[in-house]
């Protein structure tokens, strides 16, 4: 193996360590919500320094890469990729961090009934397998699968739509509880941000392996990525 392949190992072990830790972090950041947990959310805001450390080491091992092997080709994009990944597990873990702090703010358990009315336990599983699937795509050079998050991301999507319709219903007839349904619109929001940037992760993975582009709702002919 020479030192280029050895370095690039580096970089996909170390990108996928940071993947798994980013979906721990959401994963307790679901159960801190359904559970009204908030030593748990503190754990998760807690952690994020660990997110960050994580993610500015695999910046700085890139662009050693960059630097010091010149690598090209297939090698290349790997790396720019795994840059651009990086960017994204990083931000995916801020939004997993602002859940958490959005519980903290929360001073009573949320409505149980709502939180199922806006789908946000099935919101939550998707983004989890959506992320555990592009850190397997990633690690073992898979853009099949990499593509099967994208018509789960247009679920995930449909969720979000239909958020601000049952907010405001609710929040018409449940008026003493107008900001913790507020509370739970945002933590949606973030969630279908989640989403989006499991999607560029998997457009990158197939950049990688195919080298081919996918911008702008150019996942395979379907009106349904159109931006609207």
């Amino acid at each position: 193996m020479t030192h280029l392949e050895e370095q690039l190992d580096r970089l996909k072990n170390n990108l996928t360590d940071l993947g798994q830790l980013v979906k721990t972090q959401i994963s307790k950041s679901k159960t801190a919500l359904m559970n009204r947990d908030v030593d748990l959310a503190n754990e998760v805001i807690y952690h994020e320094r660990r997110v960050n450390a994580f993610e500015l080491k695999i910046d700085k091992d890139c662009e050693e890469t960059f630097a010091l092997f010149a690598p090209v080709a297939n090698d290349m994009r790997l790396v720019f990729s795994t840059l651009k990944i990086n960017g994204d597990l990083e931000r995916i873990g801020d939004y997993a961090e602002g859940i958490a702090k959005i519980l903290l703010l929360q001073k009573m358990d949320f409505d149980q009934e709502l939180i199922n009315t806006l789908s946000l336990p099935l919101m939550y599983d998707k983004a989890l397998k959506m992320l555990e699937d592009v850190i397997i795509a990633y690690a073992s050079n898979d853009s099949k699968l990499a593509r099967s998050v994208f018509s789960r991301d247009a679920e995930i999507n449909e969720i979000n739509h239909s958020a601000i319709a049952i907010t405001t219903q609710y929040c018409q007839a449940n008026t003493a509880r107008i900001q913790q349904a507020l509370y739970l619109l945002s933590i949606i929001r973030r969630l279908e941000r989640m989403g989006d940037h499991i999607t560029n992760i998997a457009e990158e993975i197939i950049f990688f392996r195919e080298a081919l582009v996918l911008r702008h709702g150019n996942k395979g002919g379907d009106s349904a990525w159109d931006i609207e």
